[in-house]
């Protein structure tokens, strides 16, 4: 319905419509998003290993898969050193298996970027890796990905404080650190 009021054109539209219009020009997706090719390591490769692979593609997390090449953990750079801190071992004598997280959150290329933030947020994750239709690791989405994608819209206002939201919501201390004794 439309009519013309103090030289105004009103146009009612239905709030379903609204919510639909909203939608489609905000959705973004993972693979809009994601750091592609995704590096992997395998649940036989040492410590080492992925810990050469983070420093050679500068790289916080590396996703570890199976002989199938399908997604069963997530290793970071601070898994890695805490591995080496509380075992007193080398890094080559440990496998990967001994650090990385077996409870990997994950998403797929086609899903809104909005689960990743709600991801990041919930589960106090900097990294959420891409998976295909097998589990297979395509892609990673990373804070750093989420902040360089914001960067370069133009709707900076809405995304900057979403931005700011997931990274203060990851960045909340989990309990309280142990003070060192002098």
């Amino acid at each position: 319905m439309a009519n013309f009021k103090d030289g105004m054109l009103n146009v009612m539209i239905p709030r379903s419509a609204v919510r639909t219009l909203k939608a489609k020009e905000i959705t973004v997706q993972f693979q809009q998003v994601m750091s592609q090719p995704v590096l992997t390591c395998r649940l036989t490769d040492s410590l080492s290993t992925a810990a050469q692979l983070m420093w050679e593609y500068d790289c916080g997390s590396i996703p570890v898969t199976d002989d199938e090449g399908r997604l069963v953990g997530i290793v970071t750079d601070r898994d890695i050193c805490m591995a080496a801190y509380t075992t007193g071992a080398t890094l080559h004598a440990l496998p990967v298996t001994h650090a990385m997280a077996r409870e990997v959150f994950f998403c797929h290329a086609t899903e809104p970027l909005d689960l990743a933030e709600r991801l990041m947020t919930e589960k106090q994750i900097r990294r959420v890796p891409v998976v295909d239709s097998e589990r297979r690791p395509i892609g990673l989405v990373s804070m750093s990905d989420v902040a360089r994608y914001s960067d370069s819209t133009r709707r900076r206002t809405s995304i900057d404080r979403e931005v700011t939201h997931v990274l203060a919501g990851i960045s909340q201390p989990r309990s309280r650190a142990i003070e060192a004794s002098p």
